[in-house]
């Protein structure tokens, strides 16, 4: 299920880094005792050069353009040096490209100049996830989740959840991911990665509600949840139900990976 969190970490992202332009999403606003709150008619022309520079490198990045979504990040750096979102992002951008030196170094600088941009720590925390430094990832998702008023928790707590799974502490990861459940059942990273989780741990009643939460809206279905969904009914001795996914599987995405594996009946790989 990694692709399905990636994408919903970077999409958190995007929005995370194009309203923030100072402090960050959970962090202190810019402004000192006595002193009215920061707004855009606040800005001036350099930091609204840079917000605007921002929204298009995250764009750029959404779409995939990583090298022109960095060019752009580098203009919104050049125009504003302290605004946190463009670190954050040009670190997501050279983790995309490779370059795990400047990666880390960008969010670093980020958390330099807010340690508590909740969009930083968590997109850090996913970022040392997937290079397997489990603890150092841990540390930086729970530092977000206890930031007073942070809007996005669900979504620390999904990031979070997949990464104890990917560490194989599927206890942990099961209840983490309940939380986010609970906060947003709407949600279907949260549905998927729980039901992904539950399936490793043999729960598949449970898994199986999960999954279709997700399966039976075909906006929100793909390869990989068919796939799951599938599995979990081959599980469960339900060939009728195994069989209609693999049909939406063949029908909807004929040449994914996981089609493949359902022809040749790679239930357990």
């Amino acid at each position: 299920m990694k692709q399905l969190l990636w994408a919903g970490v970077v999409l958190s992202m995007l929005v995370g880094a194009c309203a923030q332009t100072g402090a960050g999403a959970g962090g202190a606003p810019s402004v000192g005792p006595g002193r009215d709150r920061v707004t855009e008619s606040d800005e001036t022309p350099e930091t609204r050069r840079a917000r605007v520079r921002l929204e298009l490198a995250s764009a750029y990045f959404g779409r995939g353009q990583l090298s022109t979504a960095l060019d752009e990040v580098k203009l919104a750096i050049a125009s504003d040096p302290q605004l946190v979102g463009a670190f954050n992002l040009r670190g997501l951008i050279y983790a995309g490209l490779g370059d795990e030196g400047l990666a880390e170094e960008s969010f670093r600088r980020a958390l330099q100049l807010n340690d508590r941009d909740a969009d930083t720590l968590q997109n850090y925390g996913w970022y040392l996830c997937q290079r397997q430094r489990f603890d150092e990832a841990d540390s930086f998702f729970n530092r977000a989740l206890v930031i007073p008023q942070y809007r996005n928790v669900q979504r620390t707590l999904v990031t979070k959840g997949s990464c104890q799974a990917r560490n194989n502490r599927l206890e942990e990861a099961e209840l983490t991911l309940n939380r986010a459940f609970e906060i947003d059942p709407s949600n279907p990273l949260a549905s998927v990665n729980l039901a992904e989780v539950l399936f490793r741990r043999g729960q598949f009643e449970r898994s199986r509600f999960f999954i279709r939460r997700v399966n039976t809206n075909p906006d929100m279905a793909n390869a990989q949840t068919l796939w799951l969904g599938a599995r979990i009914e081959n599980k469960l001795g339900n060939t009728a139900g195994t069989q209609s996914l693999g049909k939406q599987l063949r029908d909807r995405f004929p040449k994914s990976t996981e089609a493949i594996a359902f022809e040749r009946g790679g239930f357990d790989d």
